[in-house]
């Protein structure tokens, strides 16, 4: 099958921090790679990735002065002018490729990674080509549109994340993009009132600074409340596989989470409010705890000795890991070839595993 894959650009494929769409990117599109699907990646130009690369620019735009804008729409265009060469286009931005999927022949496969409101909606409604969400809970947030692809699972690596599980678990941990709907004051709040020592590990976007410098900044003391700052992939894994417990004290409707799926890789429980897809992610009393306040939360957190961190292991491995997510998606890209009357290209026979590898 002749696969065209369309990245954001606020981060490389796969992210160097956080970036979870861009992570989600780079797993199925190398997975297709080792199936024998010929795939192309229009991303950042310091992508790594064994699919054939199209650069939307030089490298990632988080951080830079370049006009998003501007360049997540040439970047998308770009594909598009090549659609014809593909059997299916899945795309992963949203403005961009909702608003211009109908101008070609060609499927396009949208993954609404994040909910949509206002004049969004809008945008949703007159978009022409098929879509998935990543949880049950997202599609429960949309209103009623046909070419609907199914619910599909964000994965993780689960083998990459450190397994068996240490002995002595250290801390509580915050891991995630640092604002208010992430809830970081709340698990700050948590660990105030146990009297628990916090790790806080996450990057501040500029919308999200003055929330930072007024709710998070000044509780940060050293002693109690540690600030590690952005963690890359390793000190991700190190931090998770450290930790007591996760704290996801969410104060929105998280599409999925993927640092809930993670956490449970390292047979870390995850306590997290009920909130979007958690109770999707999260099974109650087995992986962790799903609570309605920051009262449960805090006392859910002496009951950590119940969740057995093999559970944690085990139900990643099925549900979320690459496998499953890659199975799901190619399973819709033949319904909606099928549905389209388009014929993919076979693909080229599987390569043993180890011989595609990420560019250096």
């Amino acid at each position: 099958m002749r696969i065209a894959m369309v990245a954001p650009l606020e981060m490389r494929v796969p992210p160097v921090g956080y970036g979870g769409t861009e992570l989600v990117v780079s797993l199925l599109t190398e997975e297709l790679v080792r199936r024998g699907h010929e795939v192309t990646l229009f991303a950042s130009g310091d992508s790594r990735t064994t699919a054939e690369l199209v650069p939307g620019g030089p490298r990632f735009l988080r951080g830079s002065q370049r006009n998003k804008a501007i360049l997540s729409l040439l970047n998308v265009v770009a594909c598009l002018e090549r659609a014809e060469e593909f059997d299916l286009i899945h795309n992963h931005t949203c403005l961009e490729g909702l608003a211009t999927a109908g101008l070609v022949r060609t499927p396009v496969l949208t993954t609404l990674h994040g909910g949509l409101s206002g004049d969004w909606l809008l945008l949703f409604e007159r978009y022409r080509g098929w879509y998935n969400t990543i949880s049950r809970s997202a599609k429960s947030l949309l209103p009623p549109k046909e070419r609907f692809a199914g619910v599909i699972y964000n994965a993780i690596d689960c083998a990459s994340f450190p397994w068996p599980p240490r002995k002595q678990r250290e801390f509580l941990l915050s891991l995630s993009r640092i604002s208010p709907e992430k809830g970081t004051h709340h698990a700050i709040e948590v660990a105030r009132r146990r009297r628990e020592a916090l790790v806080i590990a996450g990057n501040v976007d500029d919308v999200d600074r003055p929330y930072f410098e007024s709710e998070v900044l000044p509780r940060i003391d050293g002693e109690l409340i540690h600030y590690h700052g952005e963690a890359d992939a390793g000190a991700k894994r190190e931090l998770l596989s450290r930790a007591r417990c996760l704290l996801a004290p969410i104060t929105w409707d998280e599409p999925f989470g993927l640092f809930l799926a993670e956490a449970m890789a390292c047979g870390t429980p995850v306590v997290a409010f009920r909130r979007g897809a958690v109770p999707e992610v999260v099974e109650h009393g087995v992986t962790g705890f799903v609570v309605d306040s920051l009262d449960e939360m805090t006392q859910a957190i002496d009951r950590l000795g119940e969740i057995s961190p093999r559970a944690c292991r085990q139900r990643v491995e099925e549900r979320f890991d690459v496998p499953r997510m890659v199975d799901d998606y190619l399973e819709a890209y033949e319904r909606i070839l099928a549905a389209s009357n388009r014929r993919p290209d076979r693909p080229r026979p599987l390569e043993p595993v180890g011989k595609g590898r990420l560019a250096a």
